[in-house]
């Protein structure tokens, strides 16, 4: 593909809030494209009906943009290799199914759910890797069309050789082998009709023309099955690079169960996005010390991608704060800093919201910052005399906070009413009252008893500020309960 021009992409799944990793893999597609005169486009990957959402979607768009991305293609602005949202696609999909089912390089399972959930239950038991068992896959043509006519529930799944290896060349860590007996049969076609991942990526890089493949070490075990499709298809396959996992300081995978991994955390607390991006640029070149603040260009012109690391990029939140203050104190003029700080406060309607709130419970404008101040905090400073006027003892505290974590992560759509009616939900299932369960909120959410409304503040603040504020103050509370044992 030496002479083909680059088409690179960033692939997203619309499940979630925007994760930093998104960013830096989506950075590197960019930088990448930008230094060899290609094209960078976005793709939206909606397979998983279940957990995909337009809002997530938007969210995902708005913080690429937040970041400075700009792509030539995708599913806002579309282009000549559309639709750019796999929803969208569903049609194209099962054409490319079928040419390898009839090839013989596929078979339809008519394994139920169950059964499948005893077979794996089974191989962990006997200490054996998890993996479709083949039962399907030996059935007679004629037993599968009478099933098919009879409108039996069946998915598309691929063959697998039984023997020796895969082999290929991976632009980050060279000559990679890995065997064909540790690779599933993966599923091809759910039984609603739409492709799996696997096989909507390798039917979309082909006919969006993408070039290279460039996303985290996670998906190095998936190449044998890509490969293998593209082979079942008579398909050339683009060049696979696999960059190392962003990692916490104690190398463990970065995951929001144990740090801030939104974006939207970090634009809400007030980093710049060139701050951000300058920091995730990092990983991809060698500078010498002291000449770490670099604009996009300038991450372009170092960017070096026959010299990257293997080892794994640690997210040095420490380092991150001192790149953005940099930025602040170097890279805006007074008159950029007091805009960027106008429009941080405005941003999702914080101030205009948390003045509106705030309106009927002052008697005088001084009174804001200690009513609304919250909204604007990076830290609330909680400790255990935070908590001294709430009357529930630190082992129940430890118990609501346990509980309310994940019921929240479940919320589709953040917004006030959606947060009173889950922890309504959360009171009723631990048996206990609201108020009680509200009281220590209070205090995680605004570092106060007295504040503006709960749910409210809750919405205003966001999911990512929310999760990390009942994270800390459940930290304090389980020391509280500790101690008094």
């Amino acid at each position: 593909m030496t002479d083909t021009p680059v088409r690179v992409r960033i692939a997203p799944s619309p499940t979630g809030e925007p994760h930093v990793g998104t960013a830096y893999i989506a950075l590197f597609n960019y930088l990448f494209a930008k230094k060899n005169n290609g094209t960078f486009i976005l793709r939206i990957e909606d397979t998983d009906a279940t957990r995909s959402t337009p809002e997530f979607e938007t969210k995902v768009l708005d913080a690429l943009k937040w970041c400075g991305l700009e792509w030539s293609e995708g599913p806002d602005i579309g282009g000549p290799y559309g639709p750019y949202r796999q929803s969208d696609r569903k049609d194209i999909y099962k054409p490319y199914v079928e040419k390898i089912v009839d090839a013989g390089h596929g078979f339809r399972c008519f394994c139920t759910s169950e059964r499948l959930a005893e077979m794996r239950e089974a191989q962990r038991a006997a200490g054996k890797p998890p993996k479709y068992d083949g039962l399907c896959l030996h059935l007679s043509a004629e037993e599968v069309t009478r099933r098919v006519d009879g409108g039996e529930p069946h998915v598309v799944r691929m063959k697998i050789p039984t023997e020796g290896v895969c082999s290929f060349v991976d632009g980050v860590y060279g000559p990679v082998e890995i065997p064909w007996d540790a690779v599933d049969m993966q599923v091809l076609l759910k039984a609603d009709g739409m492709p799996t991942y696997h096989m909507a990526n390798v039917v979309d890089d082909h006919l969006m023309r993408i070039t290279h493949v460039a996303r985290g070490e996670e998906w190095l075990s998936s190449v044998p099955k890509h490969i293998l499709l593209y082979r079942y298809l008579g398909l050339e396959p683009p060049v696979f690079m696999h960059l190392s996992l962003m990692r916490n300081a104690d190398k463990s995978k970065l995951s929001k169960r144990k740090n801030p991994t939104s974006i939207s955390y970090y634009s809400a607390l007030g980093y710049l996005p060139e701050a951000l991006m300058n920091f995730l640029g990092l990983f991809f070149i060698q500078i010498a010390e002291g000449e770490e603040m670099l604009t996009m260009a300038q991450l372009t012109e170092h960017f070096d991608p026959e010299n990257l690391s293997k080892a794994g990029a640690i997210f040095d939140v420490q380092k991150l704060d001192w790149l953005n203050g940099r930025w602040l104190r170097e890279g805006l003029s007074e008159d950029a800093f007091v805009g960027r700080v106008l429009a941080w406060a405005m941003e999702n309607d914080r101030i205009k919201e948390g003045l509106r709130l705030s309106q009927s419970r002052i008697s005088k404008l001084g009174d804001l910052p200690d009513l609304a101040g919250f909204l604007l905090k990076a830290d609330l400073g909680l400790d255990a005399s935070s908590f001294a006027k709430v009357k529930t003892a630190p082992e129940e505290l430890v118990e609501i906070f346990k509980t309310v974590q994940p019921d929240l992560e479940t919320i589709v759509e953040w917004n006030a009413e959606s947060v009173e009616a889950e922890l309504r939900a959360s009171a009723d299932r631990m048996g206990k009252k609201l108020k009680v369960v509200l009281a220590p909120l209070f205090i995680a959410v605004s570092g106060s008893s007295r504040s503006l409304p709960l749910f409210d503040s809750m919405a205003i603040l966001g999911r990512s500020v929310v999760r990390q504020r009942l994270k800390v103050a459940g930290q304090v509370v389980a020391a509280m309960a500790a101690a008094a044992k």
